[in-house]
């Protein structure tokens, strides 16, 4: 079963909001889901979103994709990027140094926007003001003023110009500085598995030698055992000998006896057969 991170469509005609939901890729839009983790309402302005980042990142670990729409909505919230930071292994420290810089980022573009968005309204909320102010009049006289006040136009637009061209080299800056910062962040993790890769070869050599020895120390320890073993056998072997001999003697002496004692019988059998 392969799980997506999707939107489950809520509310009334005209008027929807979003469940982001944790849920089986074969089911449809709005069926059964495993479980929510958070809400999206873009009718707001700006958008109201909530997000839990521990389930979500849980379901990111356990191998869930997102669709397009969510991962656009966790990567307004910095979820994505931890994301990202957590799959190449970096300590948990270095991860929250980066979210907070790209936090900071995201707060100073908001202001920049909402400066731009404050300029805009003065600038309708002027020209608004004038267009009532002017008095109908005639002709001649509306040409007088609109020569007296092309002059005016003309430096609003050039402190337009100027301020967005400033925003746009702010905007460059914080982007290549966000470039530079993550290239930073690659190659120290590069250095730090390249570090390892030397260790481990460092490390070889040396555990090769140790088992060796140990090996042999096992090796001569076996050998010690079994020269001791034989040893401590060799002297019950003699007496088991020893023991052996002197039965096998005693039974040869039995034997002879034995015969010694049925010679003169036979003897006397002869004899008595002979007489008779």
């Amino acid at each position: 079963m392969s799980v997506k991170l999707r939107l489950r469509r809520m509310g009334k005609k005209k008027q929807p909001f979003y469940r982001v939901v944790a849920t089986d890729s074969r089911v449809a839009r709005n069926g059964k889901y495993i479980e929510k983790i958070g809400h999206y309402n873009p009718l707001i302005n700006p958008p109201d979103i909530l997000i839990d980042e521990e389930k979500a990142l849980m379901w990111l670990q356990r191998g869930a994709i997102p669709s397009d729409t969510v991962k656009n909505i966790l990567s307004r919230k910095g979820i994505m990027l931890r994301w990202d930071l957590m799959k190449k292994g970096l300590p948990e420290e270095r991860i929250e140094e980066e979210v907070k810089k790209w936090e900071v980022l995201q707060i100073e573009r908001e202001k920049r926007k909402e400066a731009l968005e404050a300029q805009r309204k003065r600038d309708e909320s002027k020209e608004e003001v004038k267009a009532k102010e002017e008095p109908e009049a005639a002709a001649p006289p509306e040409t007088e003023e609109k020569k007296e006040e092309a002059p005016a136009d003309i430096e609003q637009k050039q402190e337009k110009a100027s301020v967005e061209h400033k925003e746009k080299k702010e905007e460059a800056s914080a982007e290549s500085k966000e470039k530079e910062e993550k290239k930073a962040v690659e190659a120290e993790s590069q250095k730090e598995e390249a570090a390892e890769k030397k260790t481990k070869q460092d490390t070889k050599p040396e555990e090769k030698e140790e088992e060796k020895k140990a090996v042999e120390a096992e090796s001569q320890k076996e050998e010690a055992a079994e020269k001791k073993t034989e040893q401590d056998t060799k002297p019950e072997e003699k007496e088991e000998e020893k023991t052996a001999e002197t039965e096998n003697k005693k039974e040869e002496a039995t034997e002879n006896k034995t015969e010694a004692d049925t010679e003169p019988e036979a003897k006397k059998k002869k004899e008595e057969k002979g007489d008779n």
